[in-house]
């Protein structure tokens, strides 16, 4: 954890409820910093441009296999060129505080193995990273030998068929990647700094980690997390967190089914320091067993028994029961001295069951939008409407429920995207959540909601639900934040045949009338390419607005303007719109359209430079006074109005300027530094005026 604070719950109004939750073992403030100045035109649009992706091997490069026969036949060991042996795959905010020397297996020792007597808990032993998350997931992983080899393919080792190279599997946002990496390890004075096993000659583990980092893009992206994250991106499951203050009465059974089941879980205490019994505070340990046993001077009395796994592999429980071995410590006493449970479970099946279910999942990907899609929790009413919506519909409830109601069970999961690849950019996990509405509610009262806004990259929920139609509506707590997310919905059917209970979900963005028209009048003027250079689109807006009967009475948008949208929402470089790229502008215009009709009250397709101050706030830019007197001599008239066309003029040209800030800002404290070149290109893909930099840099 960052300081090992317990996750605070915030008041806010309605029931929307939000948790901060803090990172295990998270890493200490740098010595130093390292300059990672991007240079040259081309570096700068992809940094403004970037999608924040994870590295597929699989599609990027040529398979494992072709790869490791290639450099097999030419008697050459393979060295990636996408993590390479350097500084930068190792951190990225601060400079290495000792000599690290890349090496690999066979200049370390004598006789390297990738696995010996096969992979188990012992083989993880954490190095000098603060990555115990990760490995207290490793060490959950090696109880489930199936589990472990979709992650480890086996068919790896450093005798036979030895490249240098080595392969992993990952399950990212609803897909298996496969990572591909050599074997080149940071050591210092020849031994491993990071994960080691504790046999010398053996490396399964240290290139797990390592290719785990790189699908992170460094080891730094590794320092502090939640092992949920890492328990997620080895088995594809569902995760569930649990408060141990809050913890059900049937805890024990519930964890109890869930290793039966393969599930994997991992726990920790909040506040970085040691406790009397030597487990350590703000460190994450694993769950690998539990039991039930017969105290000996009572023969009615029995006792329950949980056994940790710590990733250090020392300091560990000294408190009752820890004569048995040293990873046995009291059920009650776990209760007692933990503070959160973190569980992955392979399919969301009902732990208090004993019939194993069937689940029938939807996968729906999606992002917020600032200013268009971003519109926060329903602490935000003006902007609440505005967020990504799902249309569900329940046809037929459960059988055989328990509780004797019509009902279907839902597991609805939200998982935030890149978030930790993003993180030397400055990126944390944003606070989300959800909710869901009835459809056609007569009493417009039916909702339900996840229990908290938390910072964790997924949060999930299971629910019980009558038939009928629902809206999932997924946000952040705040208004105005960007992100990518994928919403899964897993549905509970138990027959033998291939029915289901909930049909695929489907986006609340189905085309309407008018998106018809304009996709009409977009492909026909698109021509063959699909794509519109800025006069094709100064065409296609005036048509589209002309049939707009409520909206502002407008003539359309300036050459200009149009030049500035494209420099705006051009993502892959070609000067020129796709249909999705012109369908996401016209939202953001469509959010700024409403802002601009609330202070235009008498219809005259303006607003005063005055009211231009609000609706620039109101959109989510928050700008110093300088920048308004600039935003004022620049697009007002001689009457101090600002026409409709000057308006989304001034709204594209901020929203590329905070973009492409927000780009350069890689530790977010609000600061960059540019050369002259950076500086014109920064400019030109803003689309802003010199001026108006300056002013932007000045304050």
């Amino acid at each position: 954890m960052e300081d090992g604070n317990h996750p605070e719950k915030e008041p806010v109004v309605e029931e929307t409820k939000v948790k901060v939750l803090l990172d295990t073992e998270a890493s200490l403030e740098a010595d130093g910093n390292v300059d990672y100045g991007i240079t040259g035109a081309n570096s700068i649009y992809s940094a403004i441009l970037s999608r924040n992706e994870a590295v597929k091997d699989a599609k990027r490069l040529k398979t494992f296999l072709e790869l490791r026969d290639k450099y097999v036949t030419k008697h050459v060991l393979f060295e990636d060129p996408l993590f390479p042996a350097n500084d930068s795959s190792l951190f990225y905010s601060e400079k290495p505080t000792m000599k690290f020397e890349w090496k690999r297996p066979s200049e370390i020792c004598e006789d390297p193995q990738f696995i010996v007597d096969g992979a188990n808990r012992t083989d993880i032993c954490q190095g000098t990273l603060g990555d115990c998350w990760l490995l207290a997931a490793i060490a959950c992983l090696t109880l489930n030998e199936k589990l472990l080899y979709r992650v480890i393919p086996p068919d790896q080792s450093f005798t036979e068929n030895y490249a240098g190279i080595f392969h992993f599997q990952f399950w990212r946002y609803g897909e298996w990647i496969d990572v591909v990496v050599d074997d080149r390890i940071p050591t210092c004075n020849n031994q491993l700094v990071f994960t080691k096993s504790f046999r010398q000659n053996e490396f399964w583990s240290a290139l797990l980690e390592k290719a785990y980092a790189k699908l992170h893009g460094s080891y730094e992206a590794l320092k502090g997390g939640n092992t949920l994250e890492a328990m997620e991106d080895f088995t594809g499951g569902v995760t569930e967190f649990f408060e141990l203050s809050e913890a059900p009465a049937d805890l024990f059974t519930i964890m109890r089914k869930a290793l039966e089941r393969g599930s994997l879980m991992g726990s920790s205490i909040d506040v970085s320091s040691r406790t009397d019994q030597g487990l350590v505070r703000g460190h994450a340990y694993s769950i690998i067993g539990l039991e039930e046993v017969q105290q000996k001077f009572s023969k009615d009395s029995r006792i329950r028994l949980i056994r940790l796994r710590n990733p250090w592999g020392f300091v560990l429980w000294k408190g009752p029961w820890s004569a048995k071995s040293d990873e046995w410590m009291s059920f009650d006493e776990f209760k007692k001295t933990f503070t959160k449970l973190e569980m992955c479970n392979l399919t969301p099946d009902e732990l208090q069951d004993d019939e194993r279910m069937t689940w029938t999942v939807s996968v729906n990907e999606g992002r917020w939008v600032r200013g268009s899609s971003a519109g926060g929790c329903r602490n935000f009413p003006d902007t609440f409407w505005t967020n990504p919506q799902y249309r569900l519909q329940i046809y037929e409830e459960d059988d055989d429920p328990e509780d004797g109601q019509v009902a279907c069970t839902v597991v609805v999961a939200l998982m935030q995207k890149g978030r930790r690849m993003q993180r030397h950019t400055g990126a944390k996990f944003l606070t989300i959540g959800f909710s869901i509405y009835k459809v056609n509610d007569p009493i417009g009262t039916f909702s339900k909601a996840c229990k908290s806004y938390i910072n964790l990259r997924e949060v999930t929920e299971r629910f019980r639900l009558p038939p009928g139609e629902y809206v999932i509506v997924p946000t952040t707590f705040e208004p105005h934040v960007e992100g990518e997310f994928i919403l899964r919905v897993f549905s509970e059917n138990k027959r033998s045949d291939n029915s289901f209970a909930v049909r695929k979900l489907l986006q609340d963005e189905e085309e309407t009338e008018e998106e018809k028209k304009f996709r009409a009048i977009y492909k026909q003027i698109a021509g063959d390419d699909m794509e519109i250079c800025a006069n094709e689109l100064k065409t296609i807006m005036k048509n589209v607005l002309s049939k707009r009967k409520d909206e502002i009475k407008t003539e359309g948008f300036s050459l200009e303007t149009c030049r500035s949208m494209i420099a705006l929402m051009d993502t892959d470089g070609s000067g020129k719109l796709n249909f999705q790229e012109f369908k996401h502008l016209w939202k953001k215009i469509k959010a700024w359209q409403l802002i601009f009709k609330q202070y235009d009250q008498n219809k005259s397709c303006s607003i005063s430079s005055f009211e231009m101050r609000n609706a620039v706030n109101d959109a989510g830019f928050h700008l110093n006074k300088q920048l308004y007197d600039i935003i004022a001599m620049r697009y007002a008239d001689e009457h101090l109005n600002i026409d409709f066309d000057s308006y989304i003029c001034c709204f594209v040209r901020l929203e590329g300027m905070f973009r492409a800030f927000n780009a350069f800002d890689k530790d977010g404290d609000g600061i960059i530094k540019l050369n002259v070149l950076e500086v014109s290109c920064f400019v030109y893909f803003s689309g802003l005026r010199w001026r108006f930099v300056f002013q932007l840099f000045k304050t």
